[in-house]
C-alpha cells in the first residue's frame, strides 16, 4: 500500500530548492554586472552604461532562478519522498530538462541578448549622430531615427525567426516545411518585389552616407529642386515653378549637391578688350566689399570674392570669371545683390561693357545687261 506524501517534507524541499535557485542566479547577477563594469574599465562611463544592460540582467536572473528550479526540483521531492506515476517519470524528465530544455534555454537567452545588444547600439548611434548644436540636429536626428528603426526592426525579425526555428527543432517539430514554404515565399516575394527592394536599399545608403538633406538644393539626374522630403523609398524634389519631381532611390544615376556644407556664386562678367582687366578687378573688389558690409548680407558671406582671371577669348568681349563663397541656400540672393553692385560700380568708374554689334555690308546689285 502506497504510503501518502510526506507534505512538511516536500514544501521544505520546494523551499530550498528555490533559495538555493534564487541566490545562485543572483551571484551569477552580480559577477556579471562586475564584470561589465570592469571591461569598460570603471569609473563614469561604466556607470553610464549600466542601465543599458539592467534589463539584461533581469533576464538572466530570471532564466537562471527557472533553470536551476526545474533542474533541483525533481529530484529534491524524490528524497523527500514524493512518488509519481510511471508516466511521469522524473527521471525522464529530468533528462529533458538537462538536454533540451537547457538548450532552449540559452537559444531564448541569447537571442534576447542579441536583440538587445541591437537596441543598445541603435540608441547609441541615435545619440551620437544627435549631438551638437547646429541648424541641421533635427535632420541629423531623423536620419538617424529611420536608420536605426530600419536596422533594429531587421535584426529583430530575423532573430526571432532563427530562434523560434531552433526552438522547434529542439521540441522536435519537424521544420522541413516551415522552410521549405518560407523558401517558396520568399522567392515569389523577391522577384515581385525585387525593384522595391532596390529602392529601399539605394534609400538606406543615401541616408546613411549623408549625401543630401531635407532642405538641400540638389540635382537628381539632371533635374533640379529643393529637397522636400528623402525616404527609404523615394525623393522628393520641388523646381523653382513649384513642380514637384519623384524619383525612386533605385533610378537615381546623378545626384547632385549644391548646398552641402557651403556654396559658391559664380559669376562671369565680360568687358571690352580696350578695358584694363585690372581695373576692372578693383572695382569687383570694390562692389563685393560692399555687399559684404551690408548687414542684410554680409553674415550669409563666408570669404572675400575670389577672381580666377581672365577665362576666355569671345568675339566681342573678355571674359573674367569670379566665385564668393556663402553659406547654404544663400549664394543666389548673395550673387543677385552682388551683381546689382558691380553695374552701379561700373557706372560710377566709367567702365564700359561690350554691346552686341552687327556689320552690315550693302552692296548694288549688277548691272542688267538685257537693257
Amino acid at each position: 500500500m502506497p504510503q501518502p506524501p510526506r507534505w512538511p517534507e516536500i514544501a521544505l524541499s520546494l523551499a530550498v530548492v528555490l533559495a538555493v535557485s534564487y541566490l545562485a542566479a543572483d551571484l551569477l547577477v552580480r559577477l556579471a554586472r562586475t564584470l561589465f563594469v570592469a571591461i569598460l574599465g570603471g569609473g563614469e562611463a561604466a556607470r553610464r552604461q549600466i542601465p543599458f544592460v539592467r534589463q539584461p540582467l533581469r533576464v538572466l536572473r530570471a532564466t537562471v532562478f527557472l533553470l536551476l528550479t526545474v533542474v533541483l526540483a525533481l529530484p529534491a521531492m524524490k528524497i523527500a519522498g514524493l512518488r509519481v506515476s510511471a508516466g511521469h517519470n522524473p527521471e525522464v524528465l529530468l533528462e529533458w530538462a538537462l538536454n533540451s530544455g537547457v538548450r532552449i534555454a540559452i537559444i531564448a537567452l541569447v537571442a534576447y541578448l542579441v536583440v538587445r545588444a541591437g537596441s543598445i547600439a541603435t540608441r547609441r548611434f541615435e545619440q551620437e549622430v544627435s549631438r551638437g548644436t547646429g541648424a541641421d540636429v533635427l535632420e541629423r536626428a531623423k536620419r538617424a531615427q529611420t536608420l536605426a528603426s530600419l536596422v533594429q526592426n531587421t535584426l529583430s525579425v530575423a532573430v526571432t525567426a532563427v530562434a523560434g526555428l531552433t526552438i522547434l527543432r529542439e521540441l522536435r517539430v519537424d521544420i522541413m516545411p516551415v522552410l521549405t514554404g518560407a523558401g517558396i515565399v520568399g522567392l515569389a516575394i523577391g522577384f515581385g518585389a525585387q525593384t522595391l527592394v532596390r529602392d529601399i536599399i539605394s534609400g538606406f545608403f543615401i541616408i546613411l552616407e549623408n549625401q543630401v538633406r531635407v532642405g538641400d538644393v540638389a540635382v537628381v539626374n539632371g533635374t533640379g529642386g529643393l529637397v522636400e522630403s528623402i525616404n527609404l523609398r523615394t525623393i522628393v524634389l520641388r523646381d523653382y515653378d513649384g513642380t514637384v519631381h519623384v524619383f525612386p532611390n533605385g533610378e537615381i544615376k546623378t545626384l547632385s549637391n549644391r548646398t552641402k556644407d557651403y556654396s559658391y556664386y559664380v559669376i562671369d562678367i565680360g568687358i571690352a578688350y580696350d578695358e584694363d582687366s585690372d581695373r576692372v578687378a578693383e572695382a569687383l573688389r570694390a562692389a563685393a566689399a560692399e555687399v559684404a558690409a551690408d548687414p542684410a548680407f554680409g553674415p550669409s558671406i563666408l570669404g572675400e570674392l575670389e577672381i580666377a582671371g581672365i577665362d576666355s577669348f569671345e568675339p566681342t568681349q573678355v571674359v573674367l570669371k569670379a566665385r564668393i563663397k556663402t553659406v547654404p541656400l544663400k549664394q543666389w540672393d548673395v550673387g543677385r545683390e552682388l551683381r546689382k553692385r558691380i553695374q552701379k560700380t561700373f557706372l560710377a568708374r566709367g567702365i564700359t561693357t561690350p554691346v552686341p554689334r552687327f556689320d552690315v555690308q550693302v552692296t548694288n546689285p549688277p548691272p542688267d545687261d538685257r537693257r
